[in-house]
C-alpha cells in the first residue's frame, strides 16, 4: 500500500514540476516586432516587458479573452 502512495506522491510532484517550468517566463526569448494578429507594429517597451511576445497588447487580450471563453 505504501508503494502506491509512494508511486502517486511522486507523480504529482512531477507534475507539479512540470506544471511551475510551463508557465515560467523565458527571459531570452526574442519578441516578433509585428503581431501575429493584425501584423501591426508591437512597440519595443512591450518586446522589453514580455519577452518572446507575438501579439500587440490589444490582440492578446483578444485571445485571452477566447481562450477563457472557451474553458467555460
Amino acid at each position: 500500500m505504501t508503494e502506491i502512495i509512494d508511486q502517486a506522491s511522486e507523480l504529482e510532484e512531477m507534475l507539479r514540476e512540470q506544471a511551475i517550468a510551463a508557465h515560467r517566463i523565458n527571459r531570452n526569448a526574442v519578441s516578433a516586432t509585428h503581431c501575429v494578429d493584425c501584423g501591426e507594429a508591437i512597440p519595443e517597451l512591450r518586446q522589453e516587458k514580455v519577452p518572446g511576445c507575438q501579439r500587440c497588447a490589444d490582440c492578446q487580450q483578444d485571445e485571452e479573452l477566447r481562450m477563457k471563453q472557451g474553458s467555460i
